[in-house]
């Protein structure tokens, strides 16, 4: 399923989300199954980081090769974005539309759509490179006019640990 745009692999995922979290909801309760949701989208985007950050060039991830798997998310138009500064050291940018969050919308869970998604953006960085952060304080999907991605690497940190 790697081949498939992130956005189609998102709408399949959510499909199958949204009815193991009914299930869980109903056994648990909404805030339990939310919170193991959570949890779970996070471990699997940590681990995608991981990944990815092997196919980075000499499998040291640095801000260039972060900018450069970012077509992965923008493909299919899921995200229009406006690069704010872009250097060795940081990547700032806003997402002025999020298909993703659209998509979470149409499919009736909006209230998954954070969990699923904007959820794995910070714990994505710890697996692809834990010298890499990112400071986020709106999203769309939470009904803000953008997302504000700001990420930052310090030039001397060493991604090979």
């Amino acid at each position: 399923m790697t081949d498939l745009p992130i956005l189609t692999r998102r709408r399949i995922e959510a499909e199958f989300a949204r009815g193991l979290y009914q299930e869980m909801a109903a056994e648990f309760g909404p805030a339990a199954a939310l919170r193991v949701l959570t949890r779970a989208v996070a471990g699997v985007a940590r681990a995608a980081g991981a990944e990815m950050a092997r196919e980075a060039p000499g499998g040291r991830p640095d801000l260039d090769s972060f900018r450069a798997i970012l077509p992965r998310w923008t493909a299919e138009d899921a995200l229009r974005i406006e690069v704010l500064a872009e250097s060795a050291t940081e990547f700032h940018f806003n997402v002025t539309r999020c298909r993703y969050a659209e998509m979470y919308r149409a499919l009736g869970i909006p209230e998954l759509g954070a969990a699923l998604s904007c959820n794995r953006d910070a714990t994505f960085c710890e697996g692809y490179d834990p010298a890499l952060k990112l400071e986020r304080t709106q999203t769309l999907m939470q009904g803000a006019s953008h997302c504000d991605f700001r990420y930052a690497r310090p030039v001397d940190a060493d991604s090979g640990s």
